[in-house]
């Protein structure tokens, strides 16, 4: 492809992502395809020779397109909104344009300081504790997503509680347990095999009548496994969690954590954005206490996939259990220690300049347009929820004092999967359930940045219909 024709296919594609997403909601939401049927539409071997551009193009009309499921559409309300936003597109263009590896802050100073900036802007956007800030000893780094964040905190909590015996031959041979909610991410039970805990260390913690973590369960907990000779490593905590949006109490399970000795790792990725808006700010009392948080600026926020915001409170707990340094990445700014070298704060070595999107969205819109944002969809759910609880064949499954609404038909399980079954087929809004209480539960998440009133009420009518069978 030559310059030309990367200038005048690029402007075409600008074109198509912008007409794309003006109209992405005249699609149906959930791809109608079956398996295999897209690949079967497309050659079966690589071509010989390249093809013109203009062909890829009409294989995405005609071949990817009806294969996308639309997280894009203002009719899309399951699992979690996966946002993207015209100034964050534009930034992720550049940072593919400009193609650095920014694994050390000598193979691109601007992608390492600018990133430094952003995560200092978000503490102060939203409210963090000073000791996030790459001012004092801690700081923020841009991981992939949350799963990856709660696997670093494991790791450097495993470190600690150790005193870094794990990382020798033979390792320490101690046994360690984590701690999380009976309702947290499925990410912490991943983290634990992988770090080499065990699913079989992890201690699920019972939730109260809200489906948050009760501290005095934690402590019996942590009692037990020490009197057992168990030496507990980290607990993990859940500021919405995504069966329900629950808020586990971060200011009792901190308080126990830090006379413990025990590492308080601390997950937001959905609702962490919320707290851009002071008065929803109450989400994060307590996290003073956390070692480490994390939330998704590519979940609400609107900086598209991937671009997770994780925090340290103390960054020589994280390098001094992920920095190797062999010679080949020796360096004299490295060696001076006035930078920071992001390499030493993830599992991977090299890294993309995924700081230039969230940049971007920041720039452009403001700390007010995200605000503005937040409070529309919070008023939306909320105006959902009234919906739900004046209608007698419906009711409300648990708290929502944000944008996700947990609900459900009284006719009973079955009755609830055939709702969202036949609304979902019928393509005109998507969304998800639960099991809470061990009962089907309905969830109607309320984030996608093109959602109006107008959407909302034409998923409940819809909603209505199909409970009518």
């Amino acid at each position: 492809m030559t310059p030309d024709e990367f200038r005048r296919y690029g402007h075409e594609l600008i074109d198509w992502i912008a007409e794309y997403l003006e109209n992405a909601e005249r699609y149906p939401v959930l791809s109608p395809v079956k398996p295999g049927e897209v690949r079967s539409r497309l050659a079966a071997s690589p071509p010989q020779n390249g093809e013109p551009f203009g062909a890829l193009l009409r294989d995405v009309n005609e071949v990817i397109l009806p294969g996308i499921t639309h997280w894009q559409s203002p009719n899309f309300f399951a699992f979690f909104p996966s946002n993207n936003s015209y100034p964050a597109i534009l930034g992720d263009l550049l940072s593919s344009g400009l193609g650095v590896q920014g694994m050390l802050w000598s193979t691109s100073p601007a992608c390492t300081e600018v990133e430094t900036l952003v995560m200092d802007w978000l503490v102060e956007m939203l409210g963090l504790p000073e000791r996030f800030r790459s001012s004092s000893p801690g700081g923020g780094v841009i991981q992939d997503s949350a799963s990856t964040a709660t696997l670093v905190a494991l790791i450097a909590a495993r470190e600690r509680a150790t005193r870094g015996r794990s990382s020798r031959a033979g390792a320490s041979g101690e046994r360690l347990a984590v701690y999380t909610s009976s309702q947290a991410h499925s990410s912490v039970e991943k983290g634990v095999r992988i770090a080499g805990i065990g699913s079989d260390n992890l201690r699920l913690v019972d939730v109260d009548e809200s489906f948050a973590m009760r501290p005095e369960e934690l402590a019996r907990l942590i009692r037990a496994d020490r009197e057992a000779g168990i030496s507990p490593a980290m607990v993990c905590a859940t500021v919405g969690t995504t069966s329900s949006g629950a808020i586990d109490p971060l200011g009792a399970t901190g308080a126990i954590c830090r006379e413990e000795g025990i590492w308080l790792h601390v997950d937001a990725a959905m609702a962490g954005t919320a707290a851009v808006c002071p008065e929803f700010r109450w989400i994060q009392d307590g996290l003073e206490y956390a070692d480490s948080y994390v939330f998704n600026p590519h979940k609400w926020m609107g900086v598209q996939f991937d671009c997770s915001a994780f925090f340290v409170a103390d960054r020589s707990a994280l390098t001094s259990a992920l920095s190797i340094v062999p010679e080949y990445l020796r360096n004299a700014a490295s060696e001076s220690g006035e930078v920071i070298d992001y390499r030493d704060w993830q599992l991977q070595l090299g890294r993309r300049f995924r700081a230039l999107k969230l940049w971007s969205l920041i720039r452009s819109e403001g700390v007010s347009g995200l605000q503005e944002m937040v409070r529309r969809h919070v008023a939306l759910a909320r105006e959902f929820a009234s919906w739900v609880e004046a209608d007698p064949e419906f009711e409300i499954a648990a708290p929502h004092p944000l944008s996700l609404v947990c609900f459900r038909h009284k006719g009973g399980d079955d009755v609830n999967r055939a709702i969202m079954d036949r609304v979902n087929v019928g393509g005109k809004a998507y969304f998800t359930h639960t099991v809470l209480d061990d009962r089907v539960t309905l969830r109607m998440s309320i984030g996608q940045r093109r959602t109006e009133l107008s959407h909302v009420r034409a998923a409940w009518e819809a909603i209505r219909t199909a409970a009518m069978g």
